[in-house]
């Protein structure tokens, strides 16, 4: 799988900055109000490592290629 730049720089910024974030924000939402978050944060998390490991393969088969 080779994804185009424009979109490997976005999943790349969601997987390091947004969503470490995201994940933050729903934890600490969570013991304000008193909720229950594991759930949550178990679903985005699954969600970002494989998105994670399809953004790594396209990495692996573009460097394989020279970056072409």
């Amino acid at each position: 799988m080779k994804l185009s730049n424009k979109v490997y720089d976005v999943l790349k910024y969601a997987l390091i900055i947004f969503v470490p974030a995201v994940i933050t924000l729903i934890s600490t939402l969570g013991k304000i109000y008193n909720f229950e978050t594991e759930i949550i944060v178990l679903t985005i998390s699954a969600l970002a490592t494989f998105v994670g490991a399809i953004t790594g393969m396209s990495s692996i088969n573009y460097n394989k290629k020279g970056g072409k």
